[in-house]
């Protein structure tokens, strides 16, 4: 896993960080599979109250690594063995809905506190689609960012369907997936795919990362079960959920502190959640 991404905690905030430079953080097996574990471990971690992600080098992730493209030249040939394998492969839920590649993505929505992506240089297919795992993105201007799958004959297939639709309108999403044309941050933000565009995503990622992390980490976690649910639920599961989550919050350790820590001007000392 070190050697795809790199993983740093400092007071609650998890800096991880493609690490695959030489490649533009390209999406080989190895990628995939720390993607997964990494995301994994943070779900794990109680001591994390806030989440970067970011690439090392010139890009975010430029997609997927070209050897993965060459692997999948058999089966288009018609190779009996190597289709069923793909088949197997990207058929099988493996985590829940999602099969493993899928969950490379749809893991950073399990993190069960705000994933804040920093994007810069390239995110292209797959890349893209890990952005869009996160919570909010902070995006460059000029970075380069694609539906790309199409070029390949192949449609987006890492849950990229599932998180856009939430984000932006479906006839822009239908035309970026049929062209696979490149847009840039500034139109990914008008779009609806950046929540920010700045020069410098990273800083401004970490910046807010931070000020998430002195807040109380339950209430932090609550409010991203109820947005999750309000992606799809009806109004009356959702309302239900929010009386679920305040009755749960109020007179807590974490929310007296908070109202203490106000009322005389400090700042909180939050414990955090118990396994």
């Amino acid at each position: 896993m070190e050697q795809r991404i790199r993983v740093t905690i400092t007071d609650g905030v998890a800096d991880v960080r493609l690490s695959r430079p030489d490649k533009m953080n390209a999406l080989d097996q190895a990628m995939f599979d720390a993607l997964v574990q990494t995301g994994q471990s943070l779900i794990e971690d109680r001591s994390v109250r806030a989440v970067v992600l970011s690439g090392e080098g010139r890009a975010f992730c430029a997609g997927l690594d070209m050897g993965r493209f060459q692997s999948m030249a058999p089966a288009a040939a018609d190779d009996a063995s190597t289709r069923q394998a793909t088949e197997w492969r990207l058929g099988r839920r493996t985590h829940g809905l999602s099969n493993a590649s899928q969950y490379a993505v749809m893991v950073w929505r399990d993190i069960p506190v705000p994933v804040i992506a920093a994007v810069h240089g390239a995110a292209l297919g797959g890349g893209f689609q890990v952005a869009l795992g996160a919570d909010i993105r902070f995006v460059a201007p000029d970075t380069k960012m694609s539906v790309m799958e199409i070029k390949w004959g192949l449609v987006p297939d890492m849950g990229g369907v599932e998180l856009m639709r939430h984000l932006a309108r479906g006839d822009l999403i239908r035309e970026l997936t049929y062209t696979g044309r490149v847009f840039s941050g500034t139109e990914a933000h008008a779009m609806g795919f950046a929540t920010h565009v700045c020069d410098d995503p990273y800083v401004r990622a970490m910046a807010l990362a931070r000020e998430i992390a002195g807040k109380s980490p339950h209430a932090v976690r609550a409010g991203k079960r109820l947005m999750a649910l309000a992606d799809n639920a009806d109004a009356a599961t959702i309302l239900q959920a929010e009386s679920d989550e305040q009755i749960a919050l109020m007179g807590s350790p974490n929310q007296t502190e908070s109202v203490r820590a106000n009322l005389e001007k400090r700042a909180p000392v939050f414990a955090d959640p118990e396994p």
